[in-house]
């Protein structure tokens, strides 16, 4: 999804007011139609909403008061990144709760994000993307992307500054290897 009209970081970072309540309700519209994907895809629901998610990534974002994004497609690779926190955090505080489960299916071909009720899945998603982001940076930032971000592919391309097909070769790396790392 593209927000319409002109890219109006530049007026952002200069302090006008009127800017940030112009564009506030369309950036909040796509983070909520970026969790509304996320959410929709999880296995098992969950007791996260759309709006929690939102606002959970925005608190994680407002935390990081010294990074600059250089534009809107930056801006929504760094609410990708987010999400994950997110996500990952929760996955975290459940399996603290539970501490108990058996092996589990994992399947990146779906796009399918473990439930509430598959914590262990999202954390050993988590520490796969981790250590690829160790030896395959750009492909880990594409998972991040496509799979915590629900950002489409063209969209993936415009905030990493990558071509579509670029994107669409590392995601198919990315899942091959995650695929492998996740089996072993």
């Amino acid at each position: 999804m593209t927000i319409p009209g002109n890219d109006p970081s530049d007026e952002l970072r200069s302090g006008r007011r009127d800017t940030l309540d112009r564009i506030m309700p369309i950036v909040y519209e796509h983070l909520r139609v970026i969790a509304r994907h996320q959410l929709a895809m999880r296995e098992g629901g969950g007791t996260l909403s759309t709006t929690g998610l939102v606002h959970e990534a925005y608190l994680k974002l407002v935390d990081q008061s010294r990074v600059a994004w250089s534009d809107r497609a930056h801006f929504f690779a760094l609410a990708s990144v987010a999400m994950r926190h997110v996500l990952v955090d929760r996955a975290k505080a459940r399996l603290a709760q539970k501490r108990e489960g058996g092996l589990q299916r994992i399947t990146l071909d779906n796009e399918e994000i473990p439930g509430d009720d598959q914590p262990e899945v999202m954390l050993d998603i988590n520490d796969a993307v981790d250590r690829l982001a160790a030896v395959e940076p750009r492909l880990a930032r594409v998972v991040e992307c496509r799979f915590f971000g629900g950002l489409s592919e063209d969209e993936t391309a415009e905030a990493l500054g990558i071509t579509t097909r670029t994107v669409q070769r590392d995601w198919g790396k990315a899942r091959m290897l995650l695929r492998r790392a996740l089996s072993a």
